[in-house]
């Protein structure tokens, strides 16, 4: 199946969703428990539009179910691989960067209507920002040291869209801090330079990424705990310019958290991918049939 394409979106401004559905799950329940015919299963399976939850969530539920296995079987019933369907979910984050090349997406997909679902939902910036940092988290390989600059990399693609940071990254080996640059970033060498602020935004990242209760994050400056993270970022001076003040860590912590992943709401634009359902459930009505 042809791939739909994506490289018109800024990076960090779509995320992927993948889920396995068990069709021998979905058949039971329309034909055994339901009561419906074969035929008439298959009408009503095929016209099925799984919500954003049941195609998004972290802990799926039957039918649906994750694995990396090459062959996986069902956890709920143990049908095997012939009888799962795989979707693909992609979430667009509106905005400016996005909105040309998402209207230009929806109208070519929008006339394959059954094979692909196009779903709009309102949402908030920090929730579209945990949700693509949970994605990162999946993504990043945490006990390979080259996880903090590839972190790096993809917060500075959410926060500055417009660079080319896949450029700016290759070759490159460590990120680091620059009191005599004003805004921005220089590159020199192997060496990438952040002003102050960006840099403690990435350091903060890397925290939410790799924290635990017991140790707190690894960041590009050591494992750091909530106080010290925030420590480092009063010294250089990020709270004051940001206007940023709490009583305790943890108020501070939450206004960081607005200030990383933006406030305010924006519009989520999912695109899910119906083709390889289609087809599997045809196959699994004919074993039915």
């Amino acid at each position: 199946m042809k791939e739909l394409d994506f490289s018109d979106f800024p990076p960090g401004t779509v995320t992927e969703y993948t889920t396995l559905v068990c069709l021998a799950c979905i058949f039971d329940i329309f034909t055994k428990q339901i009561g419906l015919a074969p035929r008439s299963a298959y009408t009503e399976i095929k016209r099925y539009s799984p919500t954003v939850a049941e195609m998004t969530s972290r802990n799926a539920v039957r039918p649906f179910f994750d694995s990396d296995e090459k062959h996986p079987r069902c956890p709920y019933c143990n049908a095997a691989k012939r009888w799962h369907a795989r979707l693909d979910t992609h979430c667009i984050e509106g905005g400016k960067t996005t909105d040309a090349p998402r209207r230009k997406l929806v109208k070519a997909v929008e006339k394959k209507k059954d094979q692909f679902a196009v779903l709009e939902l309102k949402s908030n910036r920090r929730n579209a920002f945990f949700d693509w940092l949970d994605t990162l988290r999946i993504t990043l390989d945490l006990n390979e040291p080259a996880w903090l600059l590839e972190a790096t990399r993809a917060y500075l693609e959410r926060k500055i869209p417009k660079e080319k940071w896949a450029e700016m990254f290759e070759g490159l080996r460590t990120v680091r801090p620059s009191s005599r640059l004003e805004e921005g970033w220089e590159r020199a060498g192997a060496r990438l330079f952040l002003t102050p602020a960006l840099y403690n935004e990435c350091l903060l990242v890397q925290y939410l990424v790799s924290r635990s209760h017991e140790h707190g994050g690894r960041t590009l400056e050591g494992r750091l705990t909530l106080m010290e993270l925030i420590r480092r970022m009063r010294k250089g001076g990020y709270l004051a310019s940001h206007s940023i003040e709490g009583g305790d860590q943890f108020e501070i912590f939450e206004k960081l958290l607005d200030e990383v992943a933006g406030s305010g709401q924006l519009k989520l634009y999912y695109i899910v991918d119906r083709r390889e359902f289609i087809e599997k459930v045809k196959s699994v009505y004919a074993s039915y049939a």
